[in-house]
């Protein structure tokens, strides 16, 4: 099945594995700070900034760049700035979204660190997918610095593709963690959950992440019953999405309930409703009097659209 294409989706970029064992030279490097990625532009029109590694602004990095991939002959890099302390914090850095942008005195005026969940649709493809590989491998180095064999520290080896533990030799590479997120529907309804950390009028597909031993088709089935206590038929897969928050990849699941009666648990959902058809186009249109839209670029909202369109649905 083809359907629209959420942000992150792959785009062609050549990860180049042979050369993460080679000394690279790059003059394209991308600056993180605390997750956030140092954009250039104004919204619509952000790109990544890139940067020689010779740039000041790195002189405060505490490891050394990880290795991107071969972008059409450019060899691409990530670094990370999170040592670097602004002058202010906003209250908001940290949050499930932070609007703020913080602006580095080496930088020029029109770059900035932006919070991705925010920009995410303003970039191009090979865009979004050098920065969504960036935020989670620099964020995987910043949770495991210490070998989990041992306890000592690890060092960043392999174009940063692999921490190895001068200890006990322990070789540690970067982890996914797979989320099935589910269109549940019956008949001409959908259904919808917000959890409680999420903001007020948000709502989305249920979702949750897949245990050890357990296939996509049973972690789809336990999930919904043990979130909203809805029972479901086969289940189908429809489309996938990394998902570098922070390292997640979004596996889009389709299923018809055969259960209608909502069962809340509170410790993962605030709320769950059905919405007709009717009400989840007015919701997607801003148009609704409780529920906002799903997120642009997300797949919740991608897997949303094409049921309205017609092209998920029992059968399909």
């Amino acid at each position: 099945m083809t359907i629209g294409q959420a942000a992150f989706a792959a785009s062609g970029l050549n990860r180049a594995a042979h050369l993460r064992q080679s000394e690279l030279d790059s003059d394209q490097v991308l600056a993180f700070w605390r997750g956030k990625v140092a954009l250039t532009g104004s919204a619509p029109d952000l790109r990544p900034l890139w940067l020689p590694a010779s740039h000041p602004v790195f002189t405060s990095a505490s490891e050394p760049p990880v290795f991107l991939g071969d972008d059409d002959g450019v060899l691409r890099h990530a670094r990370d700035l999170s040592s670097w302390v602004p002058d202010g914090v906003a209250p908001s850095v940290g949050a499930f979204f932070d609007p703020s942008v913080q602006h580095h005195p080496e930088l020029p005026d029109t770059a900035g660190f932006y919070e991705l969940r925010g920009v995410m649709t303003a970039l191009a493809a090979r865009d979004a997918e050098l920065v969504a590989t960036a935020k989670a491998l620099l964020g995987w180095h910043q949770s495991h610095r210490y070998c989990a064999a041992c306890g000592q520290p690890s060092s960043p080896a392999e174009g940063g593709w692999m921490r190895l533990c001068p200890s006990c030799e322990t070789r540690h590479f970067p982890r996914t963690d797979p989320v099935v997120i589910m269109l549940v529907t019956h008949g001409n309804d959908l259904l919808l959950g917000r959890s409680p950390h999420w903001p007020e009028g948000m709502y989305s597909l249920l979702a949750g992440f897949v245990e050890p031993g357990e296939t996509l088709e049973a972690a789809v089935a336990r999930e919904v019953l043990e979130e909203a206590g809805i029972e479901v038929g086969p289940v189908r897969y429809i489309s996938c999405q990394p998902w570098p928050f922070p390292t997640s990849l979004m596996v889009g699941m389709a299923a018809e309930a055969t259960t209608r009666e909502i069962t809340l648990d509170p410790a993962e959902l605030d709320d769950a409703v059905w919405l007709s058809r009717e009400d989840v186009l007015a919701a997607t249109a801003g148009q609704h009097p409780k529920i906002k839209p799903a997120r642009q670029g997300a797949i919740a909202r991608t897997l949303i659209e094409e049921w309205l369109a017609g092209r998920i649905g029992e059968g399909k």
